[in-house]
């Protein structure tokens, strides 16, 4: 993966050159994702080198988050519900895109303040700590909606049970909450990257994958939570959580392919009815 240089701000910098409007009327996130998302960060949060424990950092940041983009004060127990995953009140949009902010901006500098215990550099190990709460929180998904995942895709049958993977993952995504009103992964495509035109029909899809070695897809999100969080981390520390994406991408990976969007994508710039993500998928 490319080493990418981003010119980092302070978070009151960025809110006030990217405001979101659009995400002041918070809406509720359903329980079971939120239970799902807290085991996922949480246990890569305290597997983190050096790591005690103590959440008094994390409080402070998610306090000042929510003052600074939302102009409103944190509830006195909410890192400490979303910890124990007490959901007795549901935690809203606009918590849960702090929480997300604020614990991995956390544990993007615990690997930062301790980079000579891992083994690559900082921005390969910050995108493996999303990789691995990725992949525990579509463990939770996978058997919870008992998705039926092919082995390979070199057939037509394979190809129709990964799309409708893919759609009741969607759906599970819409109706928790995570995304807003929007879910769409399409394999028919025809977009300008990086000085050339990509055109790809459905129909192509396994035979681009089988014979080019490679394949595309895009990834349409509309209203995802943290998209604010997204933009912010991006632009103050260089990486963002990419929730949906990195669970996509275990999706993929558990049928032997390699698949994620492209290295240079940047969550500022796009409305927030409708973020897109080019994807590149590869047999592994």
């Amino acid at each position: 993966m490319e080493e990418l240089f981003v010119v980092q701000k302070h978070l009151n910098q960025i809110v006030e050159e990217q405001p979101f409007p659009d995400y002041a009327k918070w809406w509720n996130l359903g329980s079971v994702f939120s239970e799902f998302m807290s085991e996922s960060i949480i246990s890569q949060w305290f597997g983190l080198h050096h790591n005690n424990g103590d959440f008094r950092l994390v409080k402070n940041e998610v306090s000042e988050y929510l003052k600074v983009v939302y102009g409103r004060k944190a509830r006195v127990s909410l890192v400490e519900d979303f910890v124990n995953k007490t959901f007795s009140y549901p935690i809203q949009s606009g918590e849960f895109d702090a929480l997300s902010y604020s614990f991995y901006r956390s544990a993007f500098q615990f690997i930062e303040n301790h980079l000579k215990e891992y083994e690559q550099s900082l921005t390969r190990e910050r995108r493996r700590f999303t990789k691995r709460v990725g992949k525990i929180f579509f463990q939770q998904v996978r058997h919870y909606l008992n998705l039926d995942l092919p082995i390979g895709l070199t057939y037509e049958p394979s190809f129709i049970r990964l799309k409708a993977s893919l759609q009741n993952l969607g759906t599970f995504l819409k109706t928790q909450g995570y995304l807003r009103d929007h879910f769409d992964f399409k394999f028919d495509l025809d977009v300008e990257y990086a000085g050339k035109r990509i055109v790809q029909t459905e129909s192509a899809f396994l035979d681009n994958l089988e014979n080019n070695g490679i394949a595309y897809a895009l990834y349409e999100m509309g209203y995802p939570a943290i998209l604010p969080s997204a933009v912010y981390l991006y632009h103050t520390i260089g990486e963002a959580q990419h929730h949906s994406s990195r669970t996509i991408e275990e999706l993929f990976e558990l049928m032997g392919y390699e698949a994620r969007e492209t290295d240079d994508f940047d969550p500022m710039g796009y409305p927030s009815n409708r973020v897109v993500e080019l994807w590149e998928i590869r047999k592994c």
